[in-house]
């Protein structure tokens, strides 16, 4: 399976999962600041979702919390970890060292949750050979002999869109699990490496779309 086709993955729906790494983000912000214990009331007014809501999807994986408590921030966030897979390390590599690419390289965040970049490839001889943030950038034509030598959990794609098809093949070939996909091209593999489109230009655009709803219906009232 590609792409997230499907509205649900295991019976948990997509919605519940996509909003497990927003629970995750604000809890590790409590545990940085020491605080041990949250209700479902007090999560619903920082997030902005129901109590009864974040209840619904965290009852989906489990029984948490205990009545007149709330939740013990420390132990949901490891749960939630466990949950997401992020409890491990994750090895992965990235394909493209242009902008994008080397804004990903450079993000710090991603070693703190367990993801680690564990090369860089391009096929620009200009970039070639080149380092970013430590690593030295590979030609690409070496992938597939990387890929055999090296176990790797996710291949990033950052590059143009004509170039994501193969590349993604040669990723799902040597054995990556899933793609995390910044080109504009929308891959479907037969196998059953999982893809995750990111889209920067989309997202924009229904940002505007919205703040031109907003916009309108400001001018009717």
């Amino acid at each position: 399976m590609s792409e997230r086709k499907s509205k649900k993955v295991k019976g948990i729906p997509i919605a519940v999962i996509g909003r497990l790494p927003i629970y995750y983000q604000y809890l590790t912000q409590l545990c940085e600041r020491n605080i041990e214990r949250i209700s479902s009331k007090e999560l619903s007014n920082k997030l902005h979702f129901t109590d009864s809501q974040i209840r619904q999807d965290l009852n989906s994986f489990g029984s948490f919390g205990t009545r007149g408590f709330g939740y013990h921030v420390k132990d949901l966030k490891k749960t939630i970890e466990e949950i997401l897979g992020i409890n491990s390390k994750t090895s992965m590599v990235l394909v493209g060292a242009g902008n994008i690419g080397k804004a990903i390289a450079y993000y710090e965040r991603y070693e703190k949750r367990g993801f680690y970049i564990k090369a860089i490839f391009d096929q620009k001889d200009e970039l070639i050979h080149t380092t970013i943030n430590g690593i030295t950038v590979l030609d690409i034509e070496s992938l597939p002999y990387f890929l055999k030598e090296h176990k790797i959990d996710i291949g990033i794609l950052a590059i143009p869109p004509e170039d994501a098809p193969k590349v993604a093949q040669i990723l799902s070939d040597g054995g990556v699990k899933g793609i995390w996909n910044f080109s504009l091209s929308h891959l479907y593999l037969e196998n059953e490496t999982i893809v995750e489109h990111v889209n920067i230009t989309e997202s924009l655009l229904a940002l505007s779309y919205r703040i031109k709803e907003q916009s309108e219906k400001q001018n009717k009232e």
